[in-house]
């Protein structure tokens, strides 16, 4: 696929242009910005996008939603194939201003495989704009996931959260938390859910999965990360992370990182 530099296509007079690319496995992309909003699809492999608001996470049959001109970084857990689209703002298909983890059907993601293989300049009125324009329906009505890890903008709430993910501390409370903020348990609970939407709970599940997800990579046994992460056993941890997931997290190790049929 030869459309794979964003930079070479984001100015072209179209409101979508698809990209794919390869990866090898951890190669990162340091932190950059998009004119246009971009949906990335992991066609293999994982990806997990961080911002200065949190980190997103989307193993195959999910793809992330970044806004034009938001900073970002992308980090490639296993060897990765991406299928990505550029999308101006005002077209139909964008997904706001908001970072997001999105459903993808077996109809879209056709749709994001055939967007990479047409010619960045083609004819909007010809069958590539028809598969354009459809993709582009396709998002809108494609459901939100739960695999985001949201910062407060509470700035020493969001430093705390950083912090876990660079270090899991698994038995952490809410108490624990607040107190070290000077905050009571129920302002903590009410601005945590204000500023994140999400549980206290439901946060460490979800940041429990992006932790996990390199650590499965590089081969490291389920039993180890459900003890590592707080779990009382493998099993416990297996139901969390298919719950949220889809899969089992013996999916995501060495040899296992491929597209969900």
């Amino acid at each position: 696929m030869p459309w794979n530099d964003p930079a070479l296509v984001e100015d072209i007079a179209r409101p979508i242009v698809g990209i794919g690319n390869e990866y090898p496995a951890a190669f990162e992309l340091d932190w950059h910005q998009h004119r246009r909003g971009q949906l990335l699809y992991a066609a293999r492999g994982v990806v997990v996008v961080s911002t200065l608001q949190g980190a997103w996470v989307a193993p195959p049959e999910r793809a992330i939603w970044t806004p034009g001109g938001c900073s970002h970084s992308v980090r490639m857990i296993g060897a990765v194939s991406t299928r990505s689209v550029l999308i101006e703002p005002d077209a139909r298909g964008s997904l706001g201003n908001h970072n997001k983890v999105i459903q993808v059907s077996p109809l879209l993601r056709s749709l994001l495989e055939a967007a990479c293989d047409i010619p960045p300049e083609y004819d909007v009125d010809g069958r590539d704009g028809i598969v354009m324009t459809l993709l582009l329906e396709e998002m809108v009505r494609a459901p939100i996931v739960p695999l985001a890890v949201p910062f407060p903008k509470t700035v020493e709430m969001a430093r705390k959260c950083q912090v876990f993910l660079e270090s899991p501390t698994p038995h952490d409370t809410i108490d624990l938390w607040s107190a070290h903020l000077g905050m009571g348990r129920r302002a903590f609970t009410r601005i945590f859910r204000k500023e994140t939407g999400l549980s206290f709970g439901a946060w460490k599940q979800q940041a429990c999965i992006l932790v996990a997800l390199p650590r499965l990579a590089e081969g490291v046994s389920v039993t180890t990360i459900a003890f590592d992460l707080g779990y009382e056993s493998a099993a416990a941890f297996t139901t969390m992370f298919k719950r949220l997931i889809g899969v089992a997290p013996s999916h995501y190790r060495p040899g296992g990182l491929v597209r969900i049929k």
